[in-house]
């Protein structure tokens, strides 16, 4: 099994300023103001899936059409431009309900910080706070919302990882030079890792995830193991993992690729 010191190591490598240009994480940078930056970054995570260039590309679709003013285009609730917009499973009826209900949630309310401080005091259960932030959703969304709809917003109970909502988390709770820390109601100690294939890979070969399903049960396993390197800050290895896991990947399509 790696050691503390050796995940350590990879930590000081990869999370860096560097790291921000080619990540979804991007897009919050782009904002000075906590409810552009909070905005922008669950509008970003929940478009980070798939191939890497071609989401980053349809975001800058969707911001570009925002006039990248992301709050202000919210808070106006005009989304006619958006007919004709899609990505992979989700199509136009299922991205414009979404931000109808962001409209109509920063209108009645300070937003998203509010709604997820309000699931997490409810036990200060990350789990449990998924779970009102998705019932939020689910509650308003109209019949002709698709399963893009509920991909873009997915279920804790269906036992997923939930991996695009505990990466938002973590760029709003920890602190830079890549995450933002501009949430106060959570610490570092509380967050998930947030499990993809590149992590899972890497963290079950470094011997810290014996789960083989990457669900919700092997991001509880993996973040319990990784509190024990460091319980107050355990998902800062998520840098560590999630980058030597794409370079290794990418060293091997060179490797296949020269052999072709």
């Amino acid at each position: 099994m790696i050691t503390k010191k050796e995940l350590d190591s990879l930590v000081l490598k990869y999370e860096t300023e560097d790291f921000v240009k080619d990540d979804p994480i991007q897009f919050i940078h782009r904002y000075s103001k906590k409810e552009e930056a909070e905005l922008a970054g669950f509008i970003a995570s929940m478009f980070a899936y798939g191939n890497r260039k071609i989401f980053i590309s349809k975001l800058n679709d969707l911001f570009s059409r925002a006039n990248n003013n992301i709050y202000d285009y919210i808070k106006a609730g005009e989304f006619s431009n958006l007919k004709g917009f899609e990505y992979r499973f989700s199509k136009d009826n299922d991205i414009i309900p979404i931000f109808e209900i962001l409209n109509r949630l920063y209108c009645e309310s300070r937003g998203l910080e509010e709604l997820f401080e309000y699931g997490f005091s409810e036990g200060r259960d990350i789990y449990k706070m998924l779970k009102t932030v998705v019932d939020y959703f689910y509650s308003r969304a109209p019949k002709t919302a698709g399963q893009g709809f509920y991909h873009m917003i997915p279920n804790p109970e269906k036992g997923g990882a939930m991996k695009r909502m505990n990466m938002f988390l973590r760029w709003m709770i920890r602190k830079p030079p890549v995450d933002l820390g501009i949430w106060k109601f959570m610490e570092p100690k509380d967050l998930l890792i947030p499990l993809d294939v590149h992590v899972a890979r890497v963290s079950r070969n470094m011997g810290l995830l014996t789960r083989k399903s990457n669900d919700f049960k092997a991001v509880l396993e993996l973040t319990a193991r990784l509190r024990e390197f460091c319980p107050e800050d355990p998902v800062k290895y998520d840098f560590a993992m999630f980058a030597f896991g794409v370079e290794l990947n990418s060293d091997k399509n060179e490797l296949e690729r020269s052999i072709k």
